[in-house]
């Protein structure tokens, strides 16, 4: 082994972390490209273009970066000492390899192509979703699957594809891990939230009409900032679907308003900012570097998760906040007493659209979207098929048909960037959230009107170890137990048969 003094490995270090932050550089921009896309850009088709092929030079460019020979020798220069190293460094080495290895087999042209696609695949199906026109996305999508396969086939996964897919979002997972949890939620959760939307249909919940965003985002904003959400270092707009990016520094939250549904806003709002308290909670001393990224999908579901659900619909919320919403929106709060408003914000029903699904039947949509991915992989089907295979499994799992593709098979963003394998990670987050916030509770920090203890505790257990651990080994680390429905179906119980039979 080569020796090497304490100041040349010293150098040697820094030199790497220099590295990396450039490469976060460019990964940064590429973020900020696409939210400005959704959130900013011009509707002209030249916008469109001109962002696209802005995407593919970032992406491109990025990739040759981390492929180029002088970030795989620094890299390995230090992998050959790597017993010198603390164990912060042996993460951050550990993963830069996975990172390397990967990017290493496939080519710089494949990942511009696929980038300028992704842009244009996003234009596409916005305007399909518009129109309700499937047909017009149709081809989109059918090279955006044809490109998820054959990234997957670099990589050496030409017999199961959508496992490089699943592993992509949560390192360590494959389709099999998750269609074992999956099976054993669904087999619980069909009868439990059949259960529930019966009891539900006698407890009619009020109509919420009338209610100015303007004033909605005035208490959307007051609740995430207490919740912990910097907003000196984040903010708040709007887009077609809500969603968070960026990193600790610089964190950009989305949502979007209906004067008819103001729960809809602040609900995505809370969910977004658990995103958003994630990534400002990641160790900021290693900005630039896995250990201040986020561990995977999953995980970050499940902070984002914890926050809207096992705080956001809790009664001790509501009794801090609804004096608020009250004096924000008197009047069409009139006639509504405190008990229809907590029916309201804990309405179960069957809902064709997953971002507006309650709690007790989200995990359906994410399931029948889990196993659409699967066949779609697998040849079993095919785009053209696609929006008659979503009704059919609309209706076996959630009892209802989408009126039309715009609210089934055309709803959601994922898959015109290519986020296959994305879906699962929603339904893991779910899992891990109620384990969380059963050990929370045996720890004393989940206190709804405390949230300051619930995240400083989840900053202990989870963000502080960026990418150190997978979503199995930090589950068992920070719950004591293995990755299972079992805690979320005793949470949904308790809640909502408490609250439905009472």
């Amino acid at each position: 082994m080569p020796s090497e003094s304490n100041n040349g490995l010293s150098e040697t270090k820094e030199d790497f972390l220099n590295t990396l932050g450039e490469l976060d550089c460019l990964g940064q921009v590429s973020s900020l490209l696409g939210w400005d896309e959704q959130v900013n850009l011009p509707e002209n088709p030249i916008s469109a273009k001109q962002r696209a092929t802005q995407s593919a030079t970032i992406a491109e460019l990025r990739h040759k970066q981390i492929t180029s020979p002088a970030f795989s020798d620094k890299l390995k220069r230090l992998e050959d000492h790597s017993e010198e190293l603390d164990e912060d460094w042996q993460v951050i080495l550990r993963e830069a390899r996975r990172d390397l290895d990967k990017a290493a087999k496939i080519p710089s042209e494949f990942v511009s192509i696929q980038a300028n696609h992704a842009s244009a695949s996003y234009h596409a199906w916005k305007q399909a979703r518009q129109k309700n026109d499937f047909a017009s996305y149709s081809g989109y999508l059918e090279k955006t699957l044809s490109l998820a396969k054959e990234e997957a086939s670099f990589l050496g996964f030409d017999e199961n594809p959508y496992d490089y897919h699943i592993d992509k979002h949560d390192p360590g997972m494959t389709t099999a891990k998750v269609g074992k949890l999956f099976d054993e939620l669904r087999s619980e959760l069909v009868p439990l939230s059949e259960r529930i939307l019966a009891l539900a249909e006698e407890k009619a919940s009020p109509k919420m009409e009338g209610f100015p965003p303007e004033l909605q985002e005035t208490f959307l904003r007051e609740v995430v900032e207490s919740l912990g959400f910097d907003l000196s270092r984040g903010r708040i707009d709007v887009a077609v679907h809500p969603f968070c990016s960026g990193n600790g520094a610089d964190t950009r939250l989305t949502t979007r308003y209906d004067e008819n549904n103001p729960l809809d806003s602040l609900f995505s709002a809370i969910h977004e900012a658990g995103h958003g308290m994630y990534e400002q909670g990641l160790p900021e001393r290693w900005m630039g570097t896995p250990l201040g990224e986020a561990a995977g999908m999953a995980v970050h579901e499940s902070q984002s998760r914890i926050w809207e659900n096992q705080v956001g619909r809790s009664v001790q919320f509501w009794e801090i906040w609804t004096a608020r919403f009250r004096e924000l929106f008197e009047k069409p709060l009139n006639g509504i007493d405190d008990e229809q408003l907590y029916l309201a914000v804990n309405k179960v029903s069957r809902n064709p659209i997953r971002v507006d699904a309650d709690e007790v039947t989200y995990n359906l949509h994410v399931i029948l979207r889990f196993e659409i991915e699967k066949a779609l992989f697998s040849g079993e089907l095919t785009v053209n098929q696609l929006a008659d295979a979503w009704s059919e499994k609309a209706q076996e799992l959630l009892g209802l048909k989408p009126r039309n593709d715009s609210v089934g098979v055309l709803q959601d963003v994922h898959w015109s960037g290519g986020a296959f394998g994305y879906f699962p990670s929603y339904c893991l987050g779910n899992l891990l959230a109620a384990q969380l916030w059963e050990k929370a509770k045996e720890e004393d920090a989940a206190n709804p009107a405390e949230p300051s203890k619930l995240l400083s505790w989840l900053q202990e257990k989870v963000h502080r170890h960026g990418r150190r651990f997978s979503l199995e080994e930090l589950s068992l680390k920070a719950t004591g137990k293995s990755l299972s429905s079992e805690s979320f179906i005793t949470y949904l119980g308790e809640r909502y048969l408490t609250l439905y039979q009472s």
